[in-house]
């Protein structure tokens, strides 16, 4: 494998760890460890970082080195109103111009993330990996017509931002979750586009609500470094009925 190509996997690597939460927020990455754990030179994983950094996934600090970039409710509440404001207009335009075979790929997306959903509503163990994978594919899937591909790009980026927040705080809304994606599924069928964006809206507004109400985010802002490993799958949170659930799908 060629420097470019090491560079490359490295980069995914640390980049999908950040995400997921397996370096967590404010986590010093010392270059000679990260060496060792992602097989790239530390002039490559320099080059990573200050990637990564231009993404806001890492914070540059100086001559003391790099460290994952923290978070905060202000920013959460920032990095969601931008992934609402993308992907409520890539909606009306996907629903506009999608045809059959792009309702047939938002049903076979949506098929997977219930029977994921369903399985984590029973209280079986889930891979916090592929849970969100399937998340993503299906409000991916119901974008995907809207003819943009700068406009997909984007919302990728604001949607990889706001997921590492869902991963870091680790909230799931049970059967309410679930139950806002069935009726996207209902609003895209029926290419309802304001309906579908009212139901985004509370969707993605609910997720944080929950996060910031359960202090999802504390252990993090009040200056505590300590990973969590987002393998292991969701934990559960107490809800406000002191009844818990599974992990927050959004």
């Amino acid at each position: 494998m060629d420097d470019s190509s090491v560079g490359e996997a490295a980069y995914r690597r640390i980049r999908s760890d950040i995400i997921f939460g397996r370096l967590a927020p404010g986590q010093r990455l010392g270059l000679d460890r990260m060496r060792e754990t992602y097989g790239a030179s530390i002039s490559t994983l320099r080059e990573l970082l200050s990637r990564l950094a231009s993404e806001d996934l890492v914070m540059a600090e100086g001559q003391r080195g790099f460290e994952v970039a923290a978070v905060s409710a202000a920013e959460l509440q920032e990095v969601a109103a931008l992934r609402l404001l993308l992907e409520t207009h890539a909606l009306e335009q996907s629903f506009a111009a999608g045809g059959l075979d792009w309702e047939g790929g938002v049903v076979s997306a949506h098929h997977k993330l219930a029977a994921l959903e369903r399985n984590l509503l029973a209280g079986k163990p889930a891979d916090a990996a592929l849970w969100k994978r399937y998340d993503w594919e299906f409000h991916h899937a119901l974008i995907d017509a809207c003819g943009s591909s700068t406009l997909l790009k984007a919302h990728t980026a604001a949607y990889d931002r706001y997921l590492r927040y869902q991963m870091v705080a680790v909230v799931f809304r049970g059967e309410v979750a679930a139950d806002e994606h069935r009726n996207l599924l209902d609003a895209a069928l029926a290419r309802d586009a304001p309906t579908a964006c009212e139901l985004l809206r509370r969707h993605i507004d609910g997720c944080v609500a929950q996060v910031l109400e359960t202090g999802g985010l504390d252990a993090f802002t009040a200056g505590s470094s300590s990973p969590i490993r987002a393998s292991a799958g969701p934990r559960p949170a107490a809800n406000g009925a002191g009844r818990r659930r599974p992990a927050s799908s959004a």
